[in-house]
């Protein structure tokens, strides 16, 4: 039997020749195994693609509600100034029209809602307008709900139910090209 000298027993050699597999494979593994999240944003239905020009006919100023947001986040609703807190109940008010006022909408399925940014406007300020104006469609919804199926939500309702109430009610909100930074 040969003799091991101790330099022989100073060579202590590692085979790294399949560290390259195992990084690999670990890799892979944590690439598969990892779950990406997505932001999910603002759910919006748009309407389906059209290749014919679209129909431009004058629509009656009594039946748009003009949502204008500046760069400075300033609320303009129909050439007037009005706080974000004031927005809902107005958005109600000219949606529903109870007292049947000249300025208001004819019908709420007439109703139009036209929400217009600049491309100053802070993001926070765009969802929390479209949130006050989404909020005035749910509370009026929920208050249609409550007269019609004898005090049951408007979450609580069956499908048709649903339909029925967003056909007499629906849900237009027209959003316009930003304008350019300070140009409105």
């Amino acid at each position: 039997m040969a003799r091991k000298s101790s330099r022989d027993r100073m060579k202590n050699e590692i085979n790294a020749g399949s560290m390259a597999d195992i990084a690999f494979l670990l890799l892979i593994f944590f690439l598969v195994t990892t779950t990406i999240v997505e932001d999910k944003g603002i759910l919006v239905m748009l309407p389906p693609w059209s290749e014919d020009e679209p129909d431009i006919t004058k629509l009656n100023t009594r039946n748009v509600y003009s949502v204008l947001v500046n760069a400075n986040n300033q609320l303009l609703v129909r050439g007037e100034e009005q706080k974000l807190r004031d927005l809902k109940n107005n958005t109600i008010e000219f949606i529903t029209n109870p007292q049947n006022k000249e300025d208001l909408a004819i019908s709420p399925d007439k109703a139009i809602i036209s929400l217009k940014n600049d491309r100053g406007t802070n993001y926070k300020t765009y969802l929390e307008v479209y949130n006050e104006l989404k909020a005035a469609y749910n509370e009026i919804w929920n208050t249609e709900s409550k007269r019609r199926y004898d005090g049951r939500l408007y979450e609580d309702l069956l499908r048709a139910e649903k339909k029925a109430i967003r056909e007499d009610f629906p849900l237009v909100i027209s959003e316009a090209e930003p304008t350019a930074f300070g140009e409105e």
